[in-house]
């Protein structure tokens, strides 16, 4: 039996270094986004004009603003007094031209502060407005509130282009900049961008970090080599007539989580090739992390509890690689208490774990600006083990708690 699960590891272990390797393949292959622009305050406008040629560029079609795209910011928002403020002036202290976008907050049945805090800012700046889940939906409960809370305002903006963020994020002042060049040169119709946390400078924040930034390097890696389609809701474009034609969130809309990955999934199977990753650092939006294990538990079961909706095959068939992979060192570890000629064996593994993941983890982290954490990476490898297992099958069998509410 022993050496049927030796045999089932070193397999599994094979596998998934084959595809970390991959992974840093492909992330060598993204080749940075940059911009060579700058403001024509000649014009009397905010019209982009390129710097090779000087010539003024028409961008796409649709409701154009002094030359560029107009942005509907949406931003869905539960009990977020904390953060909502701060997210809000980052982009209002964005490089954009102010009349070629618009915010939205949809408060999703606050129980603080954050509807006065949104007014507030309202009286300041004409760009912000504020709409009520609980107007539209009363006493009705729903099992995906933030779908809910998109849809509604997607039905109310008038931008073209939808963009999507979380309340507790903060954004880059090139932002909507970097978007609407993206699309000009690349012509897709759905946009990933990439999405850090801070660090907070404990252990669990760390670990969070960490784990975030894997997952933000299979990201870029994977969309961009069209293998996958992956992303995260706090950084996302895409076109609002694209939305409509894949009916929205009709078919995953009884489901808590995926907002982002599973509308992708969506837009690619209607228009193949109209979905891409903006690989740019002055596009990196940056977010907290959990602050105590049990939000930091139910934020990943709430991002597992997805995965069985997933149409592409190539997601489910990785993500149970990685989890029978991590279930089956677990195993051998669980072993080695019964023989503890075995102990080795699960070292062995674990370095090569380490190994492959850090070869690719120390190029993601540098994009990041976050190597220095890499320090803490070896430590982390037996936590971020038995996490796996328990965020997977929780997120898959299992019931958890999101801005409080209990979720299935």
């Amino acid at each position: 039996m022993s050496q049927i699960l030796l045999f089932t590891i070193s397999l599994l272990c094979l596998l998934y270094s084959v595809f970390i390797l991959l992974y840093r393949y492909w992330w060598d292959q993204l080749e940075p986004f940059r911009l060579d622009w700058h403001l024509d305050k000649e014009s009397g406008n905010s019209a982009l004009v390129e710097k090779i040629g000087l010539e003024k560029r028409e961008v796409g079609s649709g409701s154009l603003m002094g030359g560029l795209r107009k942005f509907s910011v949406i931003i869905p928002a539960r009990n977020e007094a904390d953060n909502i403020k701060t997210c809000l002036l980052s982009i209002l202290e964005g490089d954009y031209p102010k009349d070629s976008y618009d915010i939205t907050v949809v408060d999703d049945y606050s129980t603080d502060g954050t509807a006065a805090i949104v007014q507030e800012l309202m009286a300041k700046y004409s760009q912000i407005r504020i709409l009520s889940l609980e107007a539209e939906l009363g006493s009705h409960r729903v099992n995906a509130y933030k779908k809910k809370a998109l849809e509604l305002a997607i039905s109310k903006v008038e931008g073209d282009w939808i963009v999507t963020t979380d309340a507790d994020c903060i954004v880059p002042k090139g932002w909507l900049i970097y978007f609407d060049q993206y699309i000009a040169a690349t012509g897709k119709k759905f946009v990933a961008a990439p999405v850090r946390f801070i660090d907070q400078r404990t252990f669990l924040s760390r670990f969070q970090v960490l784990d975030f930034l894997s997952l933000q390097g299979v990201t870029a890696a994977a969309v961009g080599a069209g293998f996958l389609s992956m992303c995260n809701g706090a950084n996302l474009c895409y076109e609002k007539k694209t939305f409509h034609a894949v009916e929205g969130f009709k078919g995953i809309d009884q489901l808590a989580s995926g907002d982002d990955m599973l509308l992708m999934h969506k837009m690619q199977v209607h228009d193949a090739g109209s979905t891409g990753y903006l690989f740019a650092r002055q596009s990196i939006v940056s977010t907290i992390p959990m602050p105590d294990l049990r939000s930091f538990i139910n934020q990943r079961v709430r991002w597992a509890s997805k995965a069985g909706r997933y149409q592409d095959w190539k997601i489910k068939a990785v993500l149970l690689l990685v989890y029978l992979w991590n279930l089956g060192l677990f195993g051998l570890l669980v072993t080695g208490f019964f023989r503890p000629e075995y102990w080795s064996w699960w070292l062995g593994f674990l370095l090569i774990k380490f190994g492959i993941e850090w070869l690719f983890m120390r190029k993601v982290a540098r994009f990041f600006d976050q190597s220095y954490l890499l320090r803490s990476f070896l430590i982390m490898q037996p936590f971020h083990i038995l996490y796996t297992i328990i965020a997977g099958w929780l997120g898959l069998f299992g019931t958890y708690h999101w801005k409080d509410r209990k979720v299935k």
